[in-house]
């Protein structure tokens, strides 16, 4: 009874009461975006936010099990969990149902469940599990191949389906990497990388006129001469500066960053072109400026920021959204879910909802920094993480900031099963965290 009443007394009942808080929020929003006059009780099971109650209530109990467990049983799991989670991507490919062109669900009746939500549970333990093992230096070789491994193989699998909004938010995990060790010079390249990949893009269609060049040369080959030819000048520079030498080593380097630039360069296209789908190439194209489809591929983005444009400061009122009410923008209740918040409360709204997004990954972070386990406070970093990608990734699409993808909002796209996959994870960062004086690795 007193180990109970430890348990209690240390559980974070903000980081609860913040997963509570948002459920409920989407769940209301869920049934503003969705509202059908015939069947006006929002606990109508015929209808999406009745259903969405359903998993709202299930979520709840899901996470009440997971708190009750022991943190070392959670611990032992790690593995297991993430050895499940594969087993489901690579089911869900052989025998899953298709939906809006990827092969992601499996149907259990009018419900449908979505392995690759899952997997963020049983990767985020596996990845804790491993990291916070004891003699691992994070720095080695051989530690960051592994991690790559379990990050890669979901990831990998995911892609195949083909979902590559939710295969991104493993990108997320660089974060954690960052935090528990990881060089600033990878995440620093990462974002190098981005930029590059977007002005390659960007540049794809381009010709430029050189003198003494007969034919026009590609905006893509004058980017990789202008990446070795920046590369190498810094190179020298800081030879010379902290050396106070030449080398003529640079000629290596000057090569190598040549060949490097046409290798990555060459696989942004092939990857838009060939990896993505036809309709996410058209939306990235449309994204970047590098095409016009205001009546198809642009639809979505351009209605949803008419709906939330319209809600000015303040907003409509609940249920008030001339767009919301009369559907004119798809998929209202799932991936655009924000359009509706912004249409019917406006921007206070959106912003008290992008805040306490932001509370609630901040808290999360204030737990990590005050656990004793290495595995609570990898756990803590992959989820804030995921969280983070995800709000920053779907907010972005709806107001156009980002290509359209197909990634739910937490706690607010309807669906259950990333709201199961979101309580599963919160509610064992409280079980971990009412926990944290004891010895734990």
């Amino acid at each position: 009874m007193q180990h109970r009443n430890s348990i209690l007394q240390n559980t974070d009942w903000v980081l609860i009461g913040l997963f509570v808080a948002l459920a409920l929020m989407g769940w209301l929003n869920i049934y503003a975006a969705s509202y059908n006059p015939e069947h006006a009780s929002i606990f109508d099971t015929s209808q999406e936010y009745g259903k969405q109650f359903i998993w709202l209530i299930t979520s709840l109990i899901l996470g009440s099990v997971i708190f009750l467990l022991e943190s070392r049983f959670l611990i032992k799991l790690s593995y297991p969990a993430f050895a499940v989670s594969i087993l489901l991507l690579i089911c869900v490919l052989l025998f899953g149902r298709e939906v809006n062109g990827a092969k992601s669900w499996f149907g259990v009746g009018s419900f449908g469940i979505q392995p690759s939500e899952i997997s963020k549970v049983g990767t985020t333990m596996a990845i804790a599990l491993f990291l916070s093992s004891a003699g691992i230096n994070i720095n080695s070789f051989k530690t960051k191949f592994i991690a790559v491994c379990i990050l890669a193989f979901p990831a990998a699998l995911i892609l195949l389906q083909p979902d590559t909004g939710t295969m991104l938010v493993f990108v997320g995990f660089v974060f954690m990497f960052y935090r528990e060790g990881i060089s600033g010079n990878i995440l620093f390249i990462g974002i190098l990388g981005i930029i590059i990949a977007v002005i390659a893009l960007l540049m794809n269609a381009s010709t430029f006129d050189i003198p003494f060049i007969i034919e026009p040369v590609s905006g893509q080959y004058v980017l990789i001469g202008v990446i070795t030819l920046i590369a190498t000048l810094i190179f020298l520079l800081i030879r010379t500066l902290v050396l106070k030498r030449y080398k003529k080593q640079y000629f290596l380097f000057l090569g190598l960053t040549y060949f490097i630039s046409i290798g990555f360069i060459s696989g942004i296209n092939y990857a838009v072109n060939n990896v993505l789908s036809p309709h996410q190439t058209k939306r990235v194209n449309i994204l970047l400026g590098l095409e016009e489809d205001p009546q198809g591929a642009g639809y979505n983005v351009k209605q949803s920021k008419i709906a939330i444009g319209s809600g000015g400061f303040s907003g409509k009122g609940y249920l008030n959204g001339t767009l919301t009410k009369f559907k004119y923008v798809p998929m209202q209740s799932t991936d655009f879910i924000f359009c509706t918040v912004g249409e019917e409360w406006g921007f206070l709204g959106t912003f008290v909802v992008v805040g306490t997004f932001l509370f609630l990954i901040f808290r999360i972070l204030f737990i990590a920094e005050r656990q004793r386990s290495i595995y609570t406070r990898i756990f803590a970093y992959c989820i804030a993480s995921i969280l983070f990608m995800h709000l920053t990734i779907n907010v972005g699409m709806t107001i156009g900031l980002a290509p359209v993808i197909g990634i739910p909002l937490p706690f607010f796209s309807y669906g259950g099963s990333s709201l199961w996959a979101f309580a599963i994870l919160i509610f064992a960062l409280a079980r971990l965290d009412a926990q944290r004086l004891d010895i734990l690795r």
